[in-house]
């Protein structure tokens, strides 16, 4: 086998192989801490021994052309999820569209539900609880112009944005506000010992 490896050659047969296993391997990619590395790793040495029962044994697939194939197919797919979302399933024909959708298109409802389920169980889940933390929700007059390109989240998420920059702003100003009054009152005192001295050598001057 030559030394100069050349890029490998996603068939439509090991394509298929990647996206089952990844698929299946969905739930150990969405925890909150893991190593995605190590889990690309077990991909391609999946799909290689997947690809050798079935004849090839030339070429193997490594995990950072795993990682950056199903890249290109989950941008492939959000599109065809777009276009389904519009005009129906039957507008998409996209051979690996079913198959990704049926583990990819949960709502994101069902998909949140699930992690606060696994949290609720950790010690930060229950720190979290304890604190009875309520998020800063916008005004009446926001809530009541809905914007319908944007989820109730990512409103949400914005607004705590823009208040975190008020804040920042605010900071900003008071640290500015407090270096013009220190310089105010070193400007004073150096006047005031200015001032003394002069009395001083002009009573010494006096005498």
């Amino acid at each position: 086998m030559s030394s100069c490896r050349v890029e490998f050659v996603w068939t439509l047969q090991a394509t298929w192989h990647l996206v089952n296993i990844r698929l299946e391997m969905d739930q150990a990619f969405d925890q909150p801490v893991c190593k995605k590395k190590k889990l690309w790793e077990m991909v391609a040495e999946k799909v290689n021994a997947k690809l050798r029962e079935g004849g090839n044994t030339d070429v193997t697939a490594k995990a950072y052309e795993c990682d950056l194939k199903w890249r290109n197919m989950l941008s492939t797919y959000r599109k065809n999820a777009e276009r389904a979302k519009r005009l129906g399933d039957g507008s998409v024909h996209w051979e690996f569209f079913r198959a990704m959708h049926e583990v990819l298109g949960r709502s994101r409802e069902e998909i949140e539900t699930q992690r606060k389920a696994k949290l609720n169980g950790t010690k930060l889940g229950k720190a979290i609880a304890s604190k009875r933390f309520t998020p800063i929700l916008p005004t009446p007059r926001l809530m009541a112009a809905p914007c319908p390109s944007r989820p109730p989240q990512d409103v949400l998420q914005l607004y705590l944005e823009l208040q975190e920059r008020k804040m920042n702003m605010w900071a900003q100003q008071k640290a500015l506000e407090e270096r013009k009054i220190e310089a105010i009152n070193n400007l004073a005192q150096a006047i005031a010992s200015l001032a003394q001295s002069n009395t001083v050598q002009l009573s010494k001057d006096g005498h």
